[in-house]
């Protein structure tokens, strides 16, 4: 059964610069907002699926982390609480992305780098 964790969460995504400008292309070329979709191989520097909105159907177990200038950004729940509930920082890097993912553009792909939470000493 899927970790159960709160979409109320959903402000855990971040962007770089770059990744906003791939962001912004890409909405223009769309003609909509596109989403993205942190597959269950999520460690840091690692690639999440991007697809135009609405063109991927979402499973059971995956909730909302984010909002990145008006785009969605997916994640399983058991991943997300197994990594301790981090912060995600949406990056871009040379390359083409893996899958039937939409590239970032200029030769590059997205790419998910995580900002492990600091741990509360008592």
């Amino acid at each position: 059964m899927p970790a159960k964790v709160e979409n109320g969460t959903a402000g855990r995504v971040t962007v770089t610069r770059a990744a906003r400008r791939a962001i912004e292309a890409l909405r223009a070329a769309q003609g909509r907002p596109v989403m993205f979709v942190q597959s269950g191989g999520c460690c840091d520097g690692s690639d999440p699926m991007c697809f135009p909105g609405g063109e991927f159907a979402l499973g059971e177990g995956d909730m909302l982390v984010g909002v990145v200038h008006g785009c969605t950004f997916h994640m399983n729940a058991d991943h997300y609480e197994a990594l301790g509930r981090p912060l995600l920082v949406l990056d871009v890097e040379p390359g083409t992305p893996g899958g039937f993912s939409l590239p970032a553009g200029d030769g590059q792909h997205f790419v998910t780098r995580v900002k492990v939470p600091r741990r509360h000493s008592s």
